[in-house]
């Protein structure tokens, strides 16, 4: 069920990114699981672009340079946390996308993103995001630890400042099983630029 259920998730996260993203841009898979959101991002950023794919699990970055194939030359992956994103991203990015959880077929299933890590990492995602860029989180809370984390990250995103980024959520209403749903955040002003106006700097 909860596959059915995810498949009418995930195109609305790949539409908004799509829109958002171009040829020649920089974005980053902050969960590379089994390579699917690396690859549909590889394929948007064409020749000049580059996605960095962060996994914790080498077994999930073996999967990903397999699938990406052809894809792998514009494509970093990552073998760390990916709280520690801005240790290798150095450029401005257009978007990043997020799947929470587990690695499905993994041979440990107890491994899982965990609230700090994510909302480290989404932290430093949006200082990197150029201004209209979009970060897509699918979240899961059906595992054990899956209901701390959502409700950190619901916590964390209520916070951020209308003005700086709109947060949107999409979700079935009328499913039981814990079925997964998205949050989207947009980025609405260059946060530089909004700490130096707080700072009364010209």
């Amino acid at each position: 069920m909860t596959d059915i259920l995810l498949h009418r998730v995930l195109p609305i996260a790949k539409r908004l990114i799509s829109e958002r993203v171009q040829p020649g841009d920089t974005v980053v898979d902050a969960t590379a699981g089994n390579g699917n959101d690396t690859v549909f991002l590889a394929g948007l950023v064409g020749d000049e672009g580059q996605v960095l794919a962060f996994d914790i699990q080498q077994q999930a970055l073996n999967v990903t340079e397999q699938k990406l194939g052809e894809l792998a030359s514009r494509t970093t992956l990552v073998h760390d946390s990916h709280a520690n994103v801005c240790k290798y991203v150095q450029s401005e990015i257009s978007g990043a996308m997020f799947n929470l959880g587990y690695l499905p077929y993994s041979e440990d299933l107890s491994i899982v993103t965990t609230p700090s890590s994510t909302i480290a990492a989404l932290e430093s995602l949006l200082s990197l995001l150029k201004k209209s860029g979009i970060i897509t989180i699918t979240v899961y809370d059906g595992h054990e630890g899956g209901k701390e984390e959502r409700d950190a990250l619901l916590d964390y995103v209520s916070t951020l400042h209308q003005g700086d980024v709109h947060a949107i959520r999409y979700e079935l209403l009328n499913q039981r099983r814990n079925p997964p749903f998205l949050l989207a955040l947009e980025k609405m002003k260059d946060f530089t630029e909004v700490r130096k106006l707080e700072a009364g700097e010209s």
